[in-house]
């Protein structure tokens, strides 16, 4: 009997849409000119770009689209085992310099100011069967891996951060860890917003 051939791998990608002083989120930007982007470079063999989607700047709202995004991804092939499914999820941390790649998320929802939708829980768990608000999901992604491509190949500036706050990104990464742990990975990456250029497009 031959070896297995290697999975290929999907990925999806999402952004958020404005949030507070960003009337232009960076990482709408971003997702939103990833596709054209791709067609043009290309991607690794056996890797191909999914979906593309903006989430509202906001728990409830952002979750609505997510939890749509994320069963659709539930393809044959994927639960066959043929194919391997990455969801990345680009945040924006405006006082940061560097990225960010997320190691976990907390079950916790406590907001510094209310988003887009005017929410603004306090120390609130995201998934209230999951526990209290101490409980973490960790990446089932090589972080070391992703870490040394983005500084030794592409030259950025980044960091393993074990703190993906406690606002709208650490909301969506949470529930996109819970729903990935069975069939696929999931991943955040923090962007500062000195370029809204991004991580791709250079």
């Amino acid at each position: 009997m031959g070896s297995e051939a290697p999975k290929s791998v999907v990925i999806h990608v999402t952004g958020f849409k404005k949030f507070n002083v960003f009337a232009t989120n960076p990482t709408e930007t971003l997702v939103s000119n990833l596709q054209s982007y791709t067609e043009k470079t290309g991607l690794p063999l056996g890797v191909s770009l999914g979906s593309c989607t903006i989430l509202e700047t906001a728990g409830d709202g952002a979750l609505t689209t997510l939890q749509k995004v994320l069963e659709s991804s539930v393809s044959n092939e994927n639960n066959f085992g043929s194919k391997e499914v990455v969801w990345l999820h680009m945040g924006l941390n405006g006082g940061a310099s560097n990225f960010a790649i997320e190691r976990q998320a907390v079950n916790e929802a406590t907001f510094s100011c209310p988003d887009e939708l005017g929410w603004q829980p306090k120390r609130v768990p995201i998934v209230p069967e999951d526990g209290g608000i101490t409980r973490i999901r960790e990446t089932g992604c090589s972080i070391d891996a992703i870490l040394e491509f983005l500084k030794k190949m592409k030259g950025y500036d980044a960091m393993i951060s074990d703190d993906a706050g406690r606002f709208v990104c650490n909301y969506v990464y949470y529930h996109s860890l819970r729903f990935a742990e069975e069939r696929d990975r999931s991943i955040a990456l923090h962007k500062p917003s000195l370029s809204a250029s991004g991580i791709l497009i250079r």
